[in-house]
């Protein structure tokens, strides 16, 4: 089983900026595209932004829109979240998945990483 490892949370504030990294633990794998999503305290999971590593394709959140942007390292298949203008709405528990190929579920999940933003 892929196992994704994230870090780069930490507790900022209102307008702050922090970088999330995903990487694999173990051997590499194969991917369609990668996946961020957050689940803030009494509330459902949501997707943020996606990369897809054919052509880059990115997807995001309306909410995180400008703000945020998806990128990845191809060879390491490792995925980032830069997250600038960081509001306290955005306080939550951030993970990374994989979606192995087109039209499958994510079905590889990092253990998440706490974004906390102060106002």
């Amino acid at each position: 089983q892929v196992r994704l490892v994230e870090s780069g949370g930490g507790l900022v504030q209102a307008g702050d900026s922090l970088t999330l990294s995903c990487a694999p633990s173990g051997r590499t794998f194969s991917s369609d595209s990668m996946g961020w999503f957050r689940q803030a305290p009494g509330k459902e999971r949501e997707f943020v932004a996606s990369l897809r590593w054919f052509g880059g394709t990115t997807n995001y959140v309306d909410s995180v829109k400008g703000r945020f942007t998806i990128s990845g390292d191809n060879a390491k298949r490792t995925v980032y979240l830069q997250m600038n203008s960081l509001k306290p709405e955005d306080t939550a528990v951030y993970y990374c998945a994989r979606k192995a190929r087109v039209g499958a579920a994510y079905d590889s999940w990092g253990q998440g990483t706490q974004v906390t933003v102060s106002s």
